[in-house]
């Protein structure tokens, strides 16, 4: 059964909006949540980035959905034994109900503390360090570890959930695809690409696929393009631009090529409801499980409003 979730932006709302906007989306029938995890927005018009792990905590204390980072990058900003205490307290706060989504990041966040910005494929094999040492951890054992990216000397996280934090692994290309399906216990991805589905599920990946979509409800199409345009154009940057611009403003320069065109083109806009759900299609069909939904710009309560009573009634089985 498809489920639909909220996806809350941290480049884009402050910690008091985030927590509105979970409540709001229980209230209009989302099923679940999903957090972005960012040190810097990515452009200084989105102008937000509240510490994502301090919004968790928050969040459980407003809402029953499940809750799901999309996603940390647990490689350089943070150590690997940061994130898995990090993650294991917010399954404790969530009742069970979190997950842990990771992935290789982005220098716009990952640069912040002077390390060096490795190349996409040694980040990948960081990755599968990484989440070597969280699930030792997060079983309650004492990790020692010499690794080659990274070392853990006595390391032991002392408040767990009953079960282990799920993780699902982050990925646009296939070997990420194929390191979710045999290490991780989902994927998750912003495309609605069905070949990066297929190699997940060709490497042993059982678990839920999921993706994000942006949208853009409005009182017209014009007007919602532009304010998607103003916010969310960095959406749009080709091939390795993404994870390797690192401010904002570099972000913000780039986004200048995309017109407004391109952004009609690839995110839902306005206030038909059959164009947004055309667009969800694409990632049903795709063959996804599980489709979080981002609306683009301030107005939230009518967009809540809007998919409650037009889209998620008639959102495909």
């Amino acid at each position: 059964m498809v489920r639909i979730g909220y996806f809350l932006s941290c480049e884009c709302f402050g910690p008091r909006e985030l927590l509105h906007q979970a409540r709001a989306a229980e209230q209009a029938g989302f099923d679940r949540l999903w957090i972005s995890d960012h040190f810097h927005p990515w452009t200084e018009e989105q102008g937000q980035s509240p510490f994502v792990w301090s919004v968790i905590g928050a969040l459980s204390q407003v809402t029953s959905l499940p809750i799901m980072t999309a996603v940390t990058c647990p490689l350089i900003r943070m150590h690997p034994v940061v994130v898995a205490q990090a993650a294991a307290t917010a399954g404790v706060q969530c009742g069970g109900g979190f997950t842990l989504g990771v992935g290789t990041g982005e220098a716009l966040n990952e640069h912040v503390t002077g390390a060096p910005w490795p190349a996409a494929d040694v980040r990948l094999d960081m990755l599968g360090e990484a989440l070597e040492i969280i699930r030792e951890l997060h079983g309650g054992r004492e990790v020692t570890f010499r690794g080659e990216h990274y070392t853990v000397d006595h390391a032991r996280i002392h408040t767990r959930p009953a079960a282990p934090v799920p993780i699902h692994v982050a990925g646009f290309g296939r070997r990420a695809a194929r390191m979710a399906g045999s290490r991780g216990d989902g994927f998750c991805t912003v495309v609605p690409d069905a070949e990066l589905v297929r190699e997940y599920r060709e490497a042993g990946g059982n678990g839920p696929a999921q993706a994000g979509m942006k949208v853009c409800w409005a009182d017209s199409e014009d007007q919602a393009v532009k304010t998607a345009h103003r916010l969310w154009a960095t959406d749009l940057l080709p091939g390795a631009l993404p994870s390797t611009l690192s401010r904002p403003r570099d972000f913000a320069r780039a986004a200048e090529l995309v017109g407004e065109d391109a952004v009609r083109d690839t995110f839902a806009c306005g206030p038909d409801p059959e164009r947004h759900l055309d667009r969800l299609r694409e990632y049903l069909d795709a063959g996804f499980d599980e489709v979080y939904v981002q609306q683009m710009g301030p107005d939230q309560d009518r967009f809540f409003e809007a998919w409650a009573e037009q889209v998620l009634p008639h959102v495909p089985g």
